[in-house]
């Protein structure tokens, strides 16, 4: 699960989606009963805030927590000549002042964007506090990048989709029968996702109707004798969907301190998760599925060959799906292996928990290493996708089952879901809190376009 979602994908950053961009760029603070005259300084803070608001709200769009888009935020309003610049950041927007006291600029943020989008905001910021970019500029190429759509054409968008989930499931479940299955979920998925972007109604039931119409798939295959495993092989196709960076992200912004950010992220992930529980419940209610087959059972056919192919397919899937140049494919692979293999150690050495911590630790670190070296090269466009590995929203989509098969106590599938949520947010506290003491000893300038 990540959170972030796929091409018109209502429910890939389903916290953002569906939001218009808007902003008040006037000072909204007069003095009662008296006329304000714009100077040439009241016209550089409105555009300055103007400016700061445009490119917070991207990076709320692009996924990133609250805590870091403020601390990236107080960094750039230094550097345009306002230390004292105060923000109130959101899932769904923010509201910024440079001054005690003074105007302030509110802006609702846009639609989830696109890791290549992401890439574009990531290095227009590096560009603004480097002193290389003008305000101005820096607005028009903002709209720009919000704008611009994936360079790959749409059949290798949609053909990207059933090889994100083949990959996925080599990792996963590795038998030759559930890739298949896996990936045939996943044209399921990417046809119900070109629907939600034209339907409001599909938009609102798309979670529970790709988990059931999945399901049917899966489980009635399973229920012919054709493969073992059912409840593990739902998972890839519809993982790109499971809210697993939501839940994450929330756990991370409250441990940040940012309760009203994490609480609501939080709380919308869990909702999320349980519509994607209700669409596999409903399918194995109707197959009548025996209890047995709701097992977390996993099947290893093709053995460690397989997950070496999943990681590849893994990459070079989302850089179709996700516009992101073949250039970075290399690093977003390298950043996905270093995440797998410290989440198998992990579980090797401890539990799930530990292999999550160990492998959100080995993903932010790893790429704030490769951002500092290359700074053309977003951290964020290197490390969303070791979500799709960590996958927490999977877990909990398991668990979940489970209880409904009366596996587990309740008590159980909540500390599991939680314990795994927490161990990859406070990864990721350390993985980033790693980077930025190594940031002065291997950061290096960014290299011309």
């Amino acid at each position: 699960g990540r959170e972030r979602h796929p091409p018109s994908c209502p429910a890939t950053r389903p916290e953002l989606r569906g939001r218009p961009a808007s902003g008040n760029d006037g000072a909204h603070a007069t003095t009662p009963g008296s006329a304000r005259v714009t100077t040439g300084d009241e016209a550089h803070e409105r555009r300055t805030r103007a400016l700061i608001a445009q490119l917070g709200t991207a990076m709320i769009a692009a996924g990133q927590p609250v805590q870091e888009i403020e601390e990236e935020l107080v960094e750039l309003g230094g550097v345009l000549g306002y230390p004292d610049v105060q923000l109130a950041v959101g899932p769904t927007g923010l509201q910024v002042t440079l001054t005690e006291g003074g105007a302030s600029t509110n802006r609702s943020a846009p639609r989830g964007l696109q890791l290549h989008q992401a890439a574009s905001v990531r290095r227009i910021r590096y560009q603004l506090v480097r002193g290389e970019l003008e305000p101005e500029q820096a607005r028009d190429q903002l709209t720009a990048a919000t704008r611009r759509p994936v360079g790959h054409p749409w059949w290798v968008v949609a053909l990207a989709w059933p090889v994100l989930a083949v990959g996925i499931a080599l990792i996963l479940q590795p038998g030759w029968a559930n890739v298949a299955a896996a990936g045939v979920g996943a044209v399921i998925v990417y046809g119900l996702v070109q629907l939600a972007g034209r339907y409001q109604v599909v938009t609102a039931l798309l979670p529970t109707l790709a988990a059931f119409l999945v399901s049917l798939v899966v489980f009635g295959a399973a229920n012919a004798g054709l493969l073992e495993g059912p409840l593990r092989t739902v998972l890839p196709p519809l993982a790109v969907l499971l809210p697993g960076a939501l839940v994450v992200n929330g756990m991370s912004e409250l441990a940040a301190g940012h309760m009203q950010a994490g609480s609501a992220r939080l709380t919308y992930g869990l909702v999320q998760l349980g519509l994607f529980a209700l669409g596999l419940l409903m399918a194995t209610t109707l197959l009548r599925v025996p209890t047995s087959d709701l097992a977390n059972i996993r099947v290893d056919e093709i053995g460690w060959g397989g997950a070496v192919v999943g990681l590849l397919l893994i990459g070079l899937s989302i850089c179709l799906m996700e516009g992101v140049p073949l250039r970075m494919q290399g690093w977003v692979v390298l950043v996905l292996a270093l995440a797998f293999s410290a989440q198998v150690a992990g579980q090797a050495l401890g539990s799930v928990a530990l292999g999550g911590f160990l492998g959100a630790i080995a993903a932010s670190l790893g790429a704030s290493v490769v951002e500092m070296r290359r700074p053309q090269l977003a951290r964020l466009v290197l490390f969303l996708p070791a979500f799709w590995l960590l996958v927490p929203g999977s877990l909990g989509l398991v668990g979940v089952m489970e209880l409904a098969a009366g596996r587990q106590s309740a008590t159980d599938v909540a500390l599991s879901v939680l314990g795994v949520a927490i161990a990859i947010a406070l990864g990721l506290l350390v993985g980033s809190s790693l980077g930025r003491s190594l940031r002065g000893r291997l950061a290096v300038d960014l290299a011309p376009a």
